[in-house]
């Protein structure tokens, strides 16, 4: 795909031919494509077409297997996070991940949310109690869960342990915020809530959303990218992609004809 960086905003993150690999199988091709700053890109395309490979290079989790590695150059705010000497800690509080099946930890509901903020080094109780609540009032889970903070977080239904973990991950202020097929799991009340809460946090962040729902993408993305065998088929607004794509395989994907 050619294509040329065109975006009506403040440049957030900049894929350069970028290249991935599981041992010698090239997962991802000659990607190339941008994000501008405090929108929702949605990922889409067929099951095995790079989505998720290509989310999880965001905050380099594929560096936690051996034999896995990058060709090309992922820049956000024009710094390349593949370059070897970058903190990986940091690098992943700045991007934030939430996973399709919900993670809350065998711990209290305030423990969980405070998990992220001791380990970077919080220890002030007022401050740890405050942005607990903060986190937990963005992610529209405060009112439930207000009076039983010591309770165990396992407890929750599945829609509440997933902005759980939205709560955990925004509360160390990332920058960019990684969903991954966050409602695949979820009821349309749960869904919905979601959904809304990425919508409110691009208001502040830059949301990349995986997902498999067309409606989805078409609701919540103001960009959208179509991926289809680790290839970047087709990149532009939602609205372009979903009304008048330029690609025959965005057609027939968008129209329900394999997928």
């Amino acid at each position: 795909m050619s294509y040329t960086c065109k975006i009506d905003g403040k440049l957030k993150i900049d894929v350069r031919d970028f290249n991935f690999y599981y041992g010698n199988k090239k997962a991802l091709s000659d990607l190339n494509f941008c994000v501008k700053e405090n929108t929702i890109l949605a990922l889409i395309g067929p099951s095995g077409s790079g989505k998720t490979t290509l989310a999880r290079c965001f905050n380099r989790m594929h560096d936690l297997y051996p034999n896995n590695h990058y060709e090309g150059r992922i820049l956000i705010d024009n710094k390349d996070i593949l370059d070897p000497k970058i903190d990986l800690i940091e690098l992943r509080n700045k991007i934030g991940m939430v996973f399709q099946k919900p993670t809350a930890f065998p711990m209290s509901i305030f423990e969980n949310v405070a998990f992220g903020l001791k380990l970077i080094g919080i220890k002030n109780k007022t401050e740890l109690e405050d942005r607990v609540v903060q986190a937990l009032k963005g992610a529209a889970l405060w009112d439930e869960v207000k009076d039983r903070l010591n309770k165990l977080a396992t407890n929750l239904s599945g829609g509440q342990q997933q902005r759980l973990c939205i709560a955990r991950a925004i509360a160390v202020n990332p920058e960019v915020l990684v969903f991954d097929e966050s409602t695949a799991s979820l009821d349309p009340i749960s869904t919905s809530k979601i959904e809304d809460l990425m919508i409110e946090a691009s208001k502040k962040l830059t949301i990349i959303a995986v997902t498999h729902n067309l409606q989805q993408a078409a609701r919540i993305s103001e960009y959208t990218l179509f991926l289809m065998n680790g290839e970047a088929i087709e990149y532009d607004k939602t609205d372009v992609i979903f009304t008048n794509p330029k690609d025959k395989r965005t057609q027939n994907y968008i129209m329900g004809k394999f997928g």
